[in-house]
């Protein structure tokens, strides 16, 4: 039934009721004056349901219409569409204003999201250049490298035990260690291994991090604690790639440990996905570095690369998950890895952030 007429039902029918009524009212007049009344009475009636219908096709179908077809239009992607009414100053004009700063926001998201694709697509191809020439410059800087290491090591055993350039040597050593992480660390990234997925228990992988971490804390009082999910479902993992995700940040949280300190991690699942914690009580991230520290090359530490949490991410996400940390300077920071319990559909390549 369309609207005109549950419009125009009830009005017409206390105009039939009030004619009825009017009819019976009028049973003493004479019986032509009676007809004539009544005649009256009725074609006013029709006359009042005509321009109700009118005036309701006016008001209230137009706009309809019209909103209707700009619907479609905007369904079909065309988000240059506004609707007239929008001046009325009643309900249908703030439908109107409604809908024309609905489209206005669209538009915007769109034009945003636009330019955004545009920013990461060169973003991109500015980082595949610069990945595949760090790679082959890794890999040139490499065998010198080599080479300067088996020197002073030579240069070491020939050295005298009484040698004051023994600790120049020394600290000679441990900057080509440094720059042998940068390299291996600068390779993984440009060049990342695509996961190998397996189903595996996600406690025992956090439990062999927990593992290896605490070996950098054997002479630190520094206390584990670990929280296990049972009855946790297997994920589909790469347990190599995912141990090395955890003991990275496991570190962190050991060198953002001045003294003596906690760090807790729990194993669980969070909106359908499986999760792990680590929260630690180190000195915490400050708000103006929180939104950087997975930005490759990014650190506060004199030693590190600035690499560790960049390929970490990327490892994460090219599982289909996502990482997050939330800190408070002075009180210890708290990182969260989701994983979705099954492989995921696209694995592209772990993207990289500037």
């Amino acid at each position: 039934m369309h609207w005109q007429f549950k419009a125009a039902f009830p009005v017409a029918t206390i105009l039939l009721l009030g004619v009825l009524v009017f009819a019976w009212v009028t049973l003493s007049y004479a019986e032509s004056t009676r007809h004539a009344v009544i005649l009256v009475a009725a074609g006013g009636a029709v006359v009042i349901c005509t321009v109700m219908l009118a005036v309701l096709a006016l008001l209230i179908q137009r706009p309809l219409v019209e909103l209707q077809e700009k619907i479609a239009r905007l369904q079909r992607g065309d988000l240059d569409v506004r609707v007239s009414f929008a001046g009325r100053n009643d309900e249908i004009g703030d439908l109107g204003r409604r809908f024309n700063d609905m489209v206005a926001q669209l538009r915007s998201t769109r034009e945003e999201i636009q330019q955004l694709h545009r920013t990461q697509m060169t973003r991109a191809e500015h980082l595949a250049t610069l990945g595949e020439l760090a790679a082959g410059l890794a890999h040139e800087i490499r065998n010198p490298l080599a080479g300067i290491a088996g020197v002073m090591e030579i240069v070491g055993r020939e050295l005298p035990e009484s040698s004051p350039s023994r600790e120049v040597l020394k600290e000679v050593q441990q900057e080509v260690l440094q720059i042998k992480r940068i390299l291996s660390d600068l390779l993984d990234y440009a060049r990342p291994r695509e996961p190998e997925f397996r189903a595996g228990d996600l406690n025992e992988i956090a439990e062999r991090a927990i593992g290896l971490a605490r070996q950098q804390t054997l002479t630190r009082p520094i206390e584990f604690e670990f929280a296990r999910a049972e009855g946790l479902a297997p994920v589909e993992h790469d347990a190599t790639q995912i141990q090395q995700v955890l003991l990275n940040l496991l570190l962190n949280s050991i060198q953002a440990i001045k003294d003596s300190g906690k760090i807790r991690v729990q194993v669980g699942s969070d909106d359908n996905m499986a999760t792990v914690t680590i929260s630690d009580t180190g000195y915490g991230i400050s708000p103006e570095n929180l939104s950087k520290v997975f930005r490759p090359f990014f650190t506060t530490k004199g030693q590190g690369t600035g690499l560790g949490l960049s390929l970490a991410r990327g490892i994460v996400e090219a599982h289909g998950g996502h990482i997050e940390v939330t800190s408070e300077l002075g009180k210890g920071s708290c990182f969260k890895v989701w994983l979705p319990f099954g492989k995921p559909r696209l694995n592209p390549p772990p993207p990289k952030q500037s």
